[in-house]
């Protein structure tokens, strides 16, 4: 029933809206601030009726992140989980989540583009962004606003490149076991036309046997308006990524000692390719501001899957060209109206070959067969309308409604003989483990509503509330990579209700946000022990979260974050002779958090001491195996020997502590572990010319 009500209450608004903005009068000015991540244009935080977390350039700069983790782990809500090199596995408001469609629960872009596309998402997908050059990292925790579609069902990633520009900076960083990297900004100020090209270069031996990796990652910016008035900001970004890949390392606190140095899957590797270009134009025509960006990416990632029986490699690509267009305007009741049309049409392939003959037991090597496992082709056509209404009442109440409507096309090929043989027709002893279903077609229509209510109590504190659906589509790898007896993946959309309230406050060198959400979500794509896709997964998702900003003196700070949450398993569901309903999801620890303190004794001279917590969490959805958590600290220096020239030492686990990045445990191995790096320092100098 509530359900019903706030789509009929946000539609019918949005009706009248819509039809009552096309008589409206000239709207004022799009105001620049510092988030997009909300509605792709700028606005003020303080503003903004949304559970969002902004990192800014000088905190990135001061961190210095090797990986992503390190900065978004500083956010409330947020856990990402390192794997091996560059790889992740990422959480918000969430357990850390994996399989094939995990990805679909977060969306990751860059400049408000995601890095892949919808149907062709990779749980590893943060290392195509451009993040060590940025201008600022916004993270949007549980579903994203009308402005964003399928996949920002847990929350988004946005990475904002600077603008193009004056710039010469450059950065040369040593770490330990030979790690190298270089960073740089290069820019031009031509006056109407504008310039800039970023570079990052990082080559990493890994203290892990075998786990080294090189990635170069190059932006290159314009800015350019023309006599009529059409401003012009784009770019275009590639990544590349070569990476041997270290496995789990097995056994009861197997990341302690000797043995957390060892790779167990010295053949695994990963190579990635992503590049992406758009341009957005924007311009006034009579009362609306539009905003439009069309955009190309091309996308090519080749692997060894370790952790599959026979290990076969997988190669998938996938290519896209699309549109986002919004046009906003200000009503004659003070309110502010958006509309637009997003587009993207995807082609995209994957192939699984393995070139070995199985090992392993007589049931392996007689049902999983050497040579080609899947080929096949999916077309994806997407198309989503949406409306935004916001507006302020002299009350001290400010209203925000939102709807989309999203439809997703898919056109599946199977370059292979149908069904459940080996690529030749040839039926396996057992059966064969992989089949393939025939040529189709699919298509999934979603509709995402918002409603958000916020209240002014004082100059200095404020009250939200938010009700809102995320959605995603079934990832092709769902419908159409399918195991054993199954022969169609007759999959729903994911579906998440999102209900949150937030206390906020800010004042003179202090700053408060407390907030309580609770999540339902639906339809959970899982794979059952006979390896079949099904939608037969309900949970829940509660939680509190609190960060505090405080000045203590003139030269000491204190930024501290902390989340309390559960996520739980709604369903009956039978899983190691044990029916799971009630039972906390595995990978999904009740307490973490971040505190820092931050020292800055003279205007030359940062250093900031940091704490991460993260608590206790089962390991498997039984809830009979656990990781006990740890703590971290990690120590960051700057000192400006002039304004030209800044010198930087970063030692990341200070403490030299054995812990474990990621925990798991399966029936065939019992406890595994992605062991932790041991302390380490990062030495580097930035030179501005």
């Amino acid at each position: 029933m509530l359900r019903t009500l706030l789509y009929t209450g946000i539609a019918t608004s949005l009706s009248l809206i819509a039809i009552s903005a096309s008589a409206q009068q000239a709207a004022d000015g799009i105001e620049e601030i510092t988030v997009t991540s909300n509605s792709r244009k700028s606005e003020g935080l303080a503003d903004i009726n949304a559970a969002v977390s902004v990192i800014g350039e000088e905190e990135l700069r001061s961190i210095g992140h090797t990986h992503l983790q390190e900065t978004l782990n500083r956010l409330p809500g947020v856990s990402i989980h390192r794997n091996n090199g560059q790889e992740s596995l990422t959480a918000i408001r969430s357990p850390v989540l994996t399989g094939a469609g995990a990805c679909g629960a977060f969306l990751v872009a860059e400049n408000g583009i995601p890095v892949r596309s919808s149907g062709f998402c990779n749980v590893n997908e943060m290392f195509d962004l451009h993040a060590e050059n940025a201008a600022s990292v916004e993270v949007v925790r549980g579903p994203g606003s009308a402005f964003w579609g399928s996949n920002a069902v847990h929350g988004l990633v946005n990475v904002v490149l600077p603008k193009a520009g004056d710039a010469r900076q450059v950065t040369l960083e040593q770490g330990p076991r030979g790690s190298q990297r270089i960073k740089a900004q290069l820019g031009q100020d031509q006056g109407n036309f504008k310039q800039l090209l970023l570079v990052n270069g990082t080559s990493e031996e890994g203290y892990r046997d075998e786990s080294g990796f090189d990635q170069q990652k190059l932006t290159y910016l314009y800015n350019y308006t023309t006599s009529s008035g059409w401003e012009l900001d784009g770019g275009i970004t590639h990544i590349n990524l070569n990476q041997e890949t270290a496995g789990f390392v097995t056994g009861f606190e197997s990341y302690k000692g000797a043995s957390r140095t060892g790779n167990p899957n010295p053949e695994a590797y990963r190579d990635s390719k992503n590049t992406r270009a758009w341009t957005t134009f924007t311009n006034t025509l009579g009362d609306w501001d539009v905003v439009l960006t069309p955009y190309v990416r091309d996308i090519d990632m080749i692997f060894i899957q370790h952790f599959l029986p026979g290990q076969p490699i997988e190669d998938t690509a996938h290519q896209s060209i699309g549109l986002q267009s919004v046009a906003f305007t200000d009503l004659s009741n003070g309110a502010q109206f958006a509309l637009g049309v997003d587009a993207e049409v995807t082609d995209g392939s994957l192939i699984q070959t393995q070139p070995n003959p199985t090992e392993g037991s007589f049931f392996l090597r007689n049902s999983i067969p050497q040579g080609k496992h899947y080929d096949y082709q999916v077309d994806v056509e997407q198309v989503a309308a949406f409306v935004s209404y916001e507006q302020s009442f002299q009350s001290g109440w400010d209203l925000s409604l939102g709807l989309r409507v999203e439809d997703t096309n898919y056109d599946y090929d199977n370059r292979m003989i149908d069904g459940r043989t080996d690529e030749f027709g040839v039926a396996c002893r057992f059966g064969c483990r992989y089949n393939r279903p025939a040529d189709r077609s699919d298509s999934f229509t979603n509709i995402s509503p918002k409603l958000g209510l916020s209240y002014a109590l004082n100059d200095s504190h404020s009250l939200q509330f938010r009700a809102q659906r995320g959605f995603r589509a079934p990832q092709a790898s769902e419908m159409y990579r399918l195991q054993n007896d199954q022969n169609i993946a007759d999959l729903d959309s994911v579906e998440l209700d999102s209900y949150e309230v937030e206390f906020k406050g800010a004042g003179e060198g202090w700053a408060y946000s407390a907030g309580y959400y609770f999540m339902d979500k639906q339809n959970e794509i899982v794979t059952n022990s006979d390896r079949v896709n099904l939608n037969n997964s309900h949970t829940q998702h509660t939680g509190l979260e609190f960060t505090l900003g405080l000045d203590i003196t003139e030269t000491l700070a204190l930024a501290a974050v902390y989340n309390f949450a559960e996520h739980t398993y709604e369903n009956s569901e039978l899983s190691g002779g044990i029916d799971i309903q009630g039972n906390i999801v595995d990978t999904a620890p009740r307490q973490f958090g971040n505190v820092r303190l931050r020292w800055t004794p003279s205007e030359r001279i940062t250093s900031e001491l940091e704490l991460v917590s993260m608590g206790e969490y089962y390991t498997n959805p039984e809830n009979t195996a656990s990781y006990s958590g740890h703590n971290l600290l990690n120590l960051r220096t700057q000192f400006a020997v002039n304004d030209s020239v800044q010198i930087y030492a970063n030692i990341l686990n200070l403490d030299n502590r054995e812990y474990a990045e990621r925990a798991d445990w399966t029936s065939f191995t019992a406890d595994r572990y992605f062991p932790g790096e041991p302390r380490r320092a990062f030495i580097g100098i930035t030179i501005n010319y």
